[in-house]
């Protein structure tokens, strides 16, 4: 597998960046490994790089977005913050990738059995991690259903649409990226028993 170049990252579609993930994705739950070189790759980025994707995850340790898409050095800018949550400097970083830097796809991935979904969903209060759940809250407010009950499962999906809603609504520049069919902004979950993502 080649290193992205300045041309391949410029030659891509925003529907041909989604079609390289979803297929990574399919290796890595394979387990077919593509064949790369990550010396040579180390060597071929250290003169610039060009990025295809951007894709904020959960820090869980289970979700390592290279691994899971079958990515390379140089592939993808991976963003990381527990409960993958929208704040000004993810979207300052989605901006960059995009605007600067030539990515052609946003994706917001959450993941099943995630502990800071799980902590909303329990209301948890300590220290900074409570005004990081609290941008979690909206989405476990939605999920509630008629006897109080929170599924995590359907907060963490909810999570990631309200996070994609928000990119749109106070990031300008993305969602006219996207209008304009440069971009793909799209939310997925990664299942951590299986390895596979669907898109939603």
């Amino acid at each position: 597998m080649k290193t992205q170049t300045k041309f391949t990252q410029e030659n891509l579609t925003p529907k041909d960046a989604h079609n390289i993930l979803v297929e990574g994705n399919k290796r890595f739950v394979e387990n077919l490994k593509a064949q790369r070189n990550l010396k040579e790759q180390v060597l071929e980025t250290s003169k610039g790089q060009y990025p295809f994707a951007i894709i904020l995850s959960c820090i869980d340790s289970r979700v390592p977005a290279e691994l899971v898409f079958d990515q390379g050095i140089g592939d993808i800018f991976s963003a990381r913050v527990a409960g993958n949550i929208i704040n000004e400097d993810i979207l300052g970083s989605m901006e960059y990738a995009c605007k600067v830097a030539g990515s052609k796809i946003v994706v917001v991935m959450g993941h099943t059995k995630c502990g800071a979904v799980t902590a909303a969903c329990k209301d948890v209060k300590l220290g900074n991690i409570t005004p990081l759940l609290d941008k979690i809250m909206p989405a476990v407010k939605q999920s509630k259903v008629e006897n109080n009950e929170v599924e995590v499962e359907s907060v963490a999906k909810i999570n990631v649409q309200l996070s994609i809603d928000r990119i749109r609504d106070e990031s300008p520049i993305l969602a006219e990226m996207e209008k304009n069919d440069e971009i793909e902004i799209v939310g997925a979950i990664y299942d951590v028993s299986s390895g596979k993502v669907d898109f939603l």
